[in-house]
Formats: structure tokens, C-alpha cells, sequence
């Protein structure tokens, strides 16, 4: 079998190119006068299914109207949400409790406020893209040094999930977008003689409240602006290679030591890895390459429901542009309405690709041990994580620690599984209890941090432990919010305050929302029953007997 993509994955073109689709839909639909709300995620299901209501949906456009509705909303003692324009998260972070909750729209707060060229400062409402961010910051010679390969995320989502690059260059600045904010204005709750709704101002002055507040899930108010710190602009040098897995235990460290933007992606089951050989190069050499994932690209509409292998294959390396052109991508959220006969991968509205994600960090220290895990399952089974070709193996990131409170505590990797998910949620999958192991085994047996974004219920179970400063983090949301308006049953339950991010239900563990204890938690109709591990013997799997 090709490899999936090896290098035509991540399409480098030298010639610009513009890919066109149906904008993806709206996550917040209201009846009339917006009230009577829904709001999904862009895969058009969270982690548990729930589809989450709120009374209103308010779309503020500067920061007086967000006081405004934040002052509503406290004097009501209302729960309020915040949700951005494209809703990515497959964790239920834009979910407000029960039906009569407030959401409050960031896709207005679209504006860069201010580029200072001198201080090498960019300024924007929190509704702002990140292309949007990196393109207006370009176009005066300045660039924003880290972020993920996917533009599509505003800076407040980014903000609140903790949205990462891949570096292990320390010396340059932090891994996470928000380890280049230097102030952010945050609009939060007020008691009733400050007008139910006050404007907060962190910056280097009040380290602690900014670092509580560079991740913090939304549970403090809602971010009206942020401002970044930049640098100038600067060229890269990238070139992809795929060659077989026998040394990636040797090799993972050292490629991540030798470049600045490294990355790797691993398919286990073929044997095979590709490396991101990506660094910096001088300004003054030749070349306007432009990266433009087709993971991010719009597709036929007809072609997403049997989307496969297209062998694609790039051979034009080194590709060499400025960092503001290959750092991320995301054609198909930019474009013209077409009545849905293309439109993003993942788009809800056609039947296109429905999956999973498993996304933790682990410490350095325990990498080669955990590949070697996988490794080892692998030969106990070489089809089982054939599954992973079809999204593009396994990604690897490189990560550091971060000053945030719930941000990365250590030098290490993140580890990024998208797998099919079935749209019967009491339909098994083939291999689940391999999936289900390797999710246990970098999440438990090797302390893995996840990723808030992302991940099924079972990733958050005592995550909050895992954090040194969680206590400092809780003890300022309780400052910021002390009505808890910006919290919810799902953000209670992930930091530890309460509720439930497990059930005990039928076929709980087959998405997530449990770990099996007992057969029913899996399906025993179908064959599939709850049992050990194969390697990590304290983990409990669906197994298929």
C-alpha cells in the first residue's frame, strides 16, 4: 500500500494556488430574533453527542458592546459561553448549561486593532483568525514565530485551548501561540456598583493573572483583545523525507534538536515515518514557496464519503518562502458559496470524514519508552493501526514548557491520533482495543497532558492533577468569576470541581466516555468484550474476542 500522502499530504507549492468551497455552516443556529439556540462543533458532533442549547446568542462588534452583554448576562445571572466563528473544538467548550444560557459570539470581534512595526507588536480583537493575524503582520515585514499548521482558529480559541506549534528552540520564545501574548483585555463579571461588567488589563505588571489567563478554557470572562509580541520577517527552508521506522526510537530526539519547526509523521503499521526538515534561513535567499496542506483543502463534496489514498508525491524540495506563507494553511474555510459541491473534509453537511482525536504530551524522559510500546503492539498485530493512514499516521509535535497554568509543564512531544469514529455511537471499531491502549498508556502509564481542545472524556479523567500550578489557576478563576457565569458542567468536571466526565452506560467505552469495567461498556452483541491490555496490563480495553 502507498504511503498516505508521505509527502503530497502536506503539498508545497511554489505557484500560488486557491482553493474554493462552501464556506463550512455557522455552529450557532437560533430561531427568530436569535433566541432558541443550538450550537455544534464544525464536525457536527461533540465527544458525547449532546447537542447544546442556549436561550440567546449575542454578536458583540467592539469591546462597549461585549460590556454590555457580559453586564445582561451578570445582572440576569445568566451562564454565558463564549463561541468563535468556526467552532473547531471537539471538546464541549462552547457548551453553556441547560437551555436558558447566554452564548456570546466572537465572529464580529474580527478587527486588527493596531501593528506597531518598532516594538514589533500586533494588536486584534479576539475574533480574529490567525491568518488573518499572520497576513496583516506580513504585510509590514513582521512575523508571528509559532502557531499551528491550521488557520482556521481565532486568536480567543487559540487562547483558551492552548493552540501549539512544534519547536524545541527555547532560546527564540515558547512553543504556544499564547507564550507570545504580552498583555490581553479580558471583560469579566462585576458586582452591581461597577455596572455588572468590568474591563480587565493583563500584562507583564500582573505576571500571575496573566499566565492563569494565557489557557483558560473560558472559564474566566471573555478575552476582548490580545496583543502579541512579533519579529521580524524571516525565510524557511523545508524538505519532507520518508524513509522506514527502524531508528525512530534513536532518531526522534535528534531531528527535533536539529531544526526549529520540526515535525514528524509516524505510520506504524507500514514501517514508515516522514520527517519535517524545516528551519530558518536568511531573508535573502530566493524563493516564494507557499504551504498548502490538502489536509485543509476543499474537496468534492461526492468524493468525501470514499476519500482514500491519492499517491500524491512532491519532488521539488527544498521549498523555501517566507514564514508567514508556509507556517499554516486552510483554503477551504476562504470561499465562495457553491452549494456544497466541494467544502472542507470534515464538513458536517456532506457525508465527509468523521473521527476521533487522542492528542496528549508527554515528557521527553518517556518518548522512546512509549514508541517503543506502540512498536511492540504493532508486531502483535501489523493491521491494527492501518486505520491512521487515512488521516495521515500519527503527528508529532514538539513542545515546551510554558509559563501558562495549564499549559505544557515540560520539554517534550505531543502525540496527535485521528482514527474513525462510526456514526452509530454503539457501533464498534475494528483494532478499538489497540487504539484504546495506546490512548490509556500515554495518558496514564506515561503522564500524558492533553490537549483541551481536542480528546475524548476519558483524556481529562484527574488532568487537573497533573498540573503544578492548577491550584493557583482555580484560586484566580474564582477571583475573575466568582459567580461562576463562564463555567459549565463539562469545564467543572475537567478541572476537578465537580460532575461527571464519565457515565456508566451502554457502549460507554466505545467513544470515550468511559473506561470499560464491565462488559456491557462495550458491545458484547458484537462481539466485543472488556479486557486487560495486550502489553499495558492496567489498561481496560473493548477487545474482540
Amino acid at each position: 500500500m502507498m504511503l498516505l500522502a508521505a509527502i503530497g499530504v502536506l503539498s508545497l507549492h511554489l505557484l500560488f494556488s486557491v482553493s474554493y468551497s462552501s464556506p463550512p455552516e455557522n455552529p450557532v443556529s437560533c430561531g427568530f430574533r436569535g433566541r432558541n439556540c443550538t450550537v455544534l462543533n464544525s464536525y457536527g458532533a461533540f465527544s458525547d453527542r449532546a447537542i447544546c442549547r442556549a436561550s440567546v446568542v449575542a454578536y458583540p462588534t467592539t469591546e462597549n458592546d461585549l460590556l454590555q452583554v457580559v453586564a445582561e448576562g451578570t445582572r440576569a445571572r445568566q451562564k454565558m459561553r463564549v463561541v468563535t466563528r468556526f467552532s473547531h473544538s471537539t471538546t464541549k467548550l462552547a457548551c453553556v448549561d441547560g437551555e436558558d444560557g447566554r452564548l456570546i459570539s466572537t465572529e464580529l470581534l474580527n478587527k486588527t486593532l493596531s501593528v506597531d512595526r518598532d516594538a514589533m507588536t500586533i494588536t486584534v480583537q479576539s475574533g480574529v483568525s490567525l491568518r488573518q493575524l499572520i497576513g496583516d503582520a506580513a504585510k509590514v515585514g513582521l512575523a508571528l514565530r509559532m502557531a499551528p499548521h491550521w488557520w482556521g482558529l481565532t486568536v480567543g480559541g487559540m487562547m483558551s485551548t492552548g493552540a501549539h506549534g512544534s519547536s524545541w528552540d527555547g532560546e527564540r520564545g515558547g512553543t504556544a501561540f499564547h507564550d507570545y501574548v504580552i498583555e490581553m483585555r479580558m471583560v469579566t463579571s462585576a458586582p452591581p456598583d461597577q455596572g455588572y461588567s468590568m474591563i480587565r488589563t493583563l500584562n507583564r505588571s500582573n505576571f500571575s493573572e496573566l499566565d492563569a489567563a494565557r489557557v483558560s478554557l473560558g472559564v474566566f470572562g471573555v478575552i476582548s483583545q490580545v496583543t502579541v509580541q512579533l519579529e521580524l520577517m524571516f525565510k524557511r527552508s523545508i524538505t519532507y523525507i520518508t524513509i522506514k521506522d527502524s531508528d525512530l526510537v534513536e532518531m526522534v530526539e535528534k531531528h527535533g534538536d536539529r531544526y526549529e519547526f520540526p515535525d514528524i509523521m509516524w505510520y506504524p503499521s507500514q514501517g514508515e515515518v516522514v520527517y519535517r526538515m524545516d528551519e530558518r534561513v536568511s531573508i535573502n535567499i530566493s524563493g516564494s514557496g507557499l504551504y498548502n496542506s490538502v489536509l485543509y483543502k476543499a474537496e468534492d463534496s461526492n468524493l468525501l464519503e470514499f476519500q482514500r489514498s491519492r499517491g500524491m508525491t512532491y519532488h521539488g524540495f527544498p521549498v523555501i518562502g517566507n514564514h508567514s506563507d508556509l507556517m499554516s494553511s486552510g483554503g477551504c474555510l476562504d470561499s465562495k458559496e457553491d452549494g456544497l459541491a466541494t467544502a472542507c473534509p470534515w464538513d458536517s453537511r456532506v457525508h465527509g470524514q468523521f473521527f476521533h482525536q487522542t492528542t496528549f504530551s508527554i515528557p521527553i524522559e518517556n518518548v522512546k519508552e512509549f514508541i517503543s510500546d506502540i512498536k511492540t503492539l504493532v508486531k502483535i498485530e501489523p493491521k491494527a493501526l492501518c486505520g491512521l493512514n487515512f488521516y495521515n499516521g500519527v503527528l508529532i509535535r514538539y513542545v515546551q514548557p510554558s509559563f501558562a497554568y495549564l499549559g505544557i509543564e515540560f520539554e517534550g512531544m505531543e502525540f496527535e491520533f485521528t482514527y474513525y469514529r462510526s456514526r452509530d455511537p454503539l457501533m464498534p471499531r475494528m483494532y478499538e482495543d489497540f487504539f484504546e491502549e495506546i490512548e490509556q498508556m500515554g495518558l496514564f502509564k506515561y503522564g500524558g497532558l492533553p490537549h483541551w481542545g481536542k480528546n475524548r472524556n476519558v483524556a481529562f479523567i484527574n488532568a487537573t492533577e497533573k498540573y503544578k500550578d492548577a491550584a493557583l489557576f482555580l484560586k484566580m478563576k474564582q477571583m475573575f468569576d466568582p459567580l461562576q457565569l463562564f463555567s459549565s458542567k463539562w469545564t467543572d468536571a475537567v478541572l476537578g470541581l465537580g460532575g461527571d466526565l464519565t457515565v456508566d452506560t451502554e457502549g460507554c467505552a466505545l467513544e470515550g466516555l468511559c473506561i470499560c469495567s464491565k462488559d456491557v461498556h462495550c458491545s458484547p452483541i458484537r462481539g466485543y468484550f472488556c479486557r486487560p491490555g495486550k502489553i499495558y496490563k492496567a489498561a481496560r480495553v473493548c477487545t474482540h474476542l
